[in-house]
Formats: C-alpha cells, structure tokens, sequence
C-alpha cells in the first residue's frame, strides 16, 4: 500500500476518533491504570537487581502497580492505614516469574484487607544459585530502603508482614535484621536450606528477625532447611516427602520441585478454607505418630498453633517460645486438611509379644488407616490416625490384628480388648469414645464397629 494511502488511513481514523469523542462535549476518557508486570531475565543474570515493587490492592487484585517512589506510593492505591504483605520468591532457575504468585496474591486479599506488594527480582534470582544467595543482603537493603518510604507515610512497622519463599524467607530475614526485629510477621515457606543450614543467625531467618517468626517446612531432605529457624516451626508430615508428590527421579522437574513449593500450596489452601491445618509441638514427628503429644499444654498453654493469617499463629502466650517443632499431617492434594485423632487399644491381658492391630476410619467412602502396636508384656497400644472428616462423620471403624509370619500353619491367635478415640487436642477425658463392648480380634481378620460420635 502506497505510504500516502497509509497516512489517509490514519488521519480519517483520528478524525473519526476526534469527532466520536470530542464533538459530543463528553470528557476524555479517563487514561486506565498502567499494569506492570514481572519480568522476564531470559536466563540472563543482569548487573544490577533490576528490583520491581508491584502493589496489588482488593479492587484490582490483578494488576500490579509498579510503585518506586513516594509519590508512586501516594497516587496508587495504597492505603496506609491497613497492614502491608510483601510477597518475596525465591531462586528463579530459568529467570522466569514465578507460576504460583498470581494465585498466591489473590487468595491474600481475598483473606485479609490489606495492601500486597510482590518483590519481583527475578534478576537477581536468576542463573546460578550462588549467585541469587549472593544478591540477598543487596535485596535486603533495597526492600528496607523502600519499608523507609512506606513509614513516612503512616505505617506502623508492626503492621508489615514479610512472606518469604525459600531463598525469599531468608532475604525477609535479612529486612527483618535490618529492622532489629520490630516488623510485625516473617512468614517462611520452606526457607531455603542450601547455604543456609549453617550460617549464622545475621545470615538467615531467625525468630529474632520479627515480632512473630514461622516457618513451615517441607523439603527438609533436599531444598528446604532441616532446622528450626522461627518461634514456631510446621514440620508438614515430618517435614519432607509430602504425600501426592513423585518419588522416582523419573517424574523430572516435579520430582526434585513437588515437595519444596508444597509449603506455598498449603499457605494458599489455609488462606481460602475453613478447615484448620493445626499442628502439636513434640520432641519428634516419630514420638507425634506414636501419640506422645496429644495437646499444646507445654509450651503453648494448650493454644495450638495454626498455620495462616490468625495472629500469631494461634500461639495465645507472651513471651513467645523460640524454635519450637510442631507437626501435622496433610492429605495428598487441596485443601490438604486432615483431623488427627488418637486412636488405642487396651489388652485384656497382656502378651509375650507384640501385639499389631491396623485401625481404620470410613466416612464416604474415604478411609484411613494407621498400624499401632501393643509392646509385649504391656497392655496399652496408641497412635495418631489422620482423617479428611471430622470424628463426628466417621461412620465405622475396622479393627485387625496382623497374623505371625508362619509358613507352617495359619495363625489362629484371638485377643480381647478395648478401643478408644479422641480428637486432638485431648485436653481432657471428655472427649474419648470407647466402643460399648469388648472387641475381639482373631488374626488377619478384620472386624467393622459402627463409630457414634456426636457433632458439637
């Protein structure tokens, strides 16, 4: 098309523009609100950070605001009179914006009226990832530098919650340093551990680094630091091989990721449901299972931590505990919640051996089973069984005693006894349900009780 012709086009175009527009005696419409966002490193480590503060608001959770300066801040929606959440990622091997951060942010502020800013540094956070580690006291000055800006305007630094996800909890750790560890909350999502594990505390996250520290757990044998590193520690089921996740190297990418970026999925499910991801402080996930820890009595005063937004996790007590392990067990996949329950069974009389009986709750066609063992010469055998419904919908309970490893003859061993549940936490007797009658097992063969427990 001759370039003349090109130009008609584009003046009978603004023309018509002018006159649809201009000649009613209607305004302008208003310019609509830039979006911004994260960027792309293409695998290519910048020279600088190349940091992006982008605030996301309730009225448009999906369009981050770029916000460098004071009056970025003042003409954005920002309002300084609620609390802050900076949403900080971690190590971005391929240079590129995080697939879990658009979820993440939406489900925040549909959780709490607050303001949102992701720290995008995806510069930074590219390449090699002793380089990323490199960059975190350089992010953690320039975060603080622009916390500065937010508190001449208003805010309070115990209104700032710093979420952090794996190398980000540390970088949050390293603001909260910075701070002398008045801001309000530092979240971690399993805060990274290489690198990390033995650096000292000015280095990491640590409970000094907040007002309330957490952390939640969940790739302790790989990607995720293995020691506590907040007032409380969610060591999810044990705190590595989270259920639902690969197991073989022959899964790929997932295998070596799954387990790690469980945490922000759990954070996400305990900010958009109901049901409580609650955990119970104990010297292990070994002597949790077992049934050793049944309530919060020490150190909590029996207030359970919860993982989520509740103020201070649930913890009721002052001053906080430092560094204390609690543990939970998760389903496979969303919401991931489960009610833990104690489950034994009492021997009539007591055996020269081992006694193993497999325990199983039905509700809805959903089961779940834990094995508890009876040492020899004891009566008494006990352990946590994890349920998606609470006890008052489990609708059965199957009992079986597991048969001797005899190749010669069946094992025709009988037992009776007495079983008994509680929801954790059991703070006291009330709550047990025993079934009516004694039970007796004879081996390999499972018995079914109907399980009547009432909803309150």
């Amino acid at each position: 098309m001759p370039s003349g012709l090109c130009e008609r086009c584009f003046w009978s175009w603004g023309l018509l523009l002018w006159f649809s527009v201009g000649t009613t005696g209607d305004a302008p419409p208003t310019p609509q609100k830039k979006c911004t966002d994260f960027q792309n490193a293409n695998l290519l480590r910048g020279t600088s950070l190349k940091v992006q503060f982008l605030l996301f608001t309730p009225l448009d959770p999906g369009c981050g605001q770029l916000v460098e300066e004071s009056s970025d801040i003042q003409n954005s929606g920002f309002n300084a009179t609620l609390g802050t959440k900076l949403v900080i990622h971690g190590f971005r091997a391929l240079g590129t914006k995080p697939s879990w951060i658009d979820e993440f942010i939406g489900a925040l502020l549909r959780a709490a009226d607050a303001n949102v800013i992701a720290v995008d540094w995806v510069y930074g956070s590219t390449g090699v990832y002793f380089s990323a580690v490199e960059n975190v006291v350089k992010l953690g000055l320039e975060i603080s530098r622009f916390l500065s800006k937010l508190l001449v305007l208003g805010v309070s630094e115990s209104s700032i919650h710093i979420i952090g996800v794996s190398l980000g909890a540390h970088v949050g750790g390293m603001v909260g340093h910075f701070y002398k560890g008045q801001l309000g909350r530092i979240t971690g999502l399993d805060p990274a551990g290489p690198e990390y594990t033995r650096a000292s505390l000015e280095e990491r996250l640590d409970s000094g680094d907040a007002l309330f520290v957490e952390a939640i757990h969940t790739d302790t044998d790989n990607l995720g630091i293995r020691i506590p590193v907040g007032h409380v520690d969610y060591f999810v089921n044990g705190g590595q091989d989270q259920p639902g996740c690969p197991t073989f190297i022959h899964a790929g990418y997932s295998y070596l990721i799954c387990d790690h970026m469980r945490a922000v999925h759990l954070y996400v499910s305990a900010l958009e449901n109901s049901c409580p991801l609650m955990a119970f402080p104990c010297t292990s996930y070994k002597a949790f299972l077992a049934g050793h820890c049944l309530d919060c009595f020490n150190p909590f005063l029996l207030s359970c931590p919860r993982i989520g937004l509740v103020e201070q996790g649930g913890v009721q007590i002052e001053p906080l505990p430092k560094e204390v392990p609690v543990y939970l067990m998760t389903t496979s996949k969303a919401p991931y919640c489960v009610h833990h329950s104690l489950v034994e069974f009492y021997l009539q009389e007591p055996r020269n051996k081992d006694t193993c009986i497999t325990v199983t709750f039905l509700s809805s066609n959903v089961t779940s089973s834990v094995k508890i063992t009876i040492p020899r010469q004891q009566h008494q055998g006990k352990g946590i069984i994890a349920h998606p419904s609470p006890q008052c919908q489990i609708n059965q309970v199957k009992l079986k005693l597991q048969a001797s490893h005899r190749v010669w003859k069946k094992d025709r061993t009988t037992i009776i006894g007495k079983f008994c549940t509680a929801p954790l936490p059991v703070n006291d007797n009330k709550k047990t349900v025993c079934l009516p009658e004694p039970v007796n097992l004879q081996a390999s063969e499972t018995v079914s009780h109907d399980l009547k427990i009432t909803c309150i």
